[in-house]
């Protein structure tokens, strides 16, 4: 059964973590040169597979004792938040452009150019913190992934525009701030277990 609740919290604080990625910018540069909808599918598969991952993996961890499982976690949110808190942007990345523009080939530059950017990234690390918290894989899973794929389809439609509106600096502190709650709450947890 999914929970609405837990798919809802790990949609907020996986899209407020990936707005200010790189990821998100090289996916509004790759919609702005290629049809968006070829861009999309390329994007939106590579990161269902990362999420498929990050669950497995946080998964894993639920086979732990609790306390061991909050202890853990909320190391990796507070992390998460220095982290946040520390980027620095470093511009955007240069995207090769494929030599023909068929669904497959931008599809599959969208596709690769997710997932070596991501892997180990910072959303993969906490949709893996997220299941390993709530035991609930197909919640996690469906907010992260739903997440990311809000993220990629406005970075490749409408990136400009949001971050025309929307400070970048806003959008990342309060990716932090969330965070940050998760950490000392999943701390608070593993010293009253």
């Amino acid at each position: 059964m999914i929970s609405i609740t837990v798919t809802a919290l790990v949609f907020g604080v996986v899209f407020l973590a990936e707005v200010p990625d790189k990821t998100a910018l090289a996916g509004l540069v790759l919609g702005t040169r290629y049809r968006a909808s070829y861009v999309f599918a390329g994007v939106a598969a590579a990161f269902l597979l990362h999420v498929v991952l990050a669950v497995a993996a946080g998964s894993v961890l639920t086979l732990l004792p609790q306390r061991i499982v909050h202890a853990i976690t909320g190391v990796l949110f507070l992390g998460g938040a220095a982290v946040l808190l520390m980027k620095r942007d470093d511009g955007e990345e240069e995207i090769r452009k494929p030599a023909d523009q068929s669904f497959w080939k931008v599809a599959g530059t969208g596709f690769m150019l997710i997932l070596v950017a991501e892997f180990g990234d910072l959303t993969q690390i906490m949709t893996a913190n997220l299941a390993a918290r709530y035991d609930d894989p197909v919640s996690v899973g469906l907010g992260a992934v739903l997440a990311l794929w809000a993220v990629a389809g406005l970075g490749i439609v409408g990136g400009k525009a949001l971050m025309k509106r929307v400070p970048l600096r806003l959008i990342t502190q309060i990716a932090a701030l969330l965070m940050l709650g998760l950490g000392v709450w999943s701390l608070y947890e593993a010293a009253a277990a």
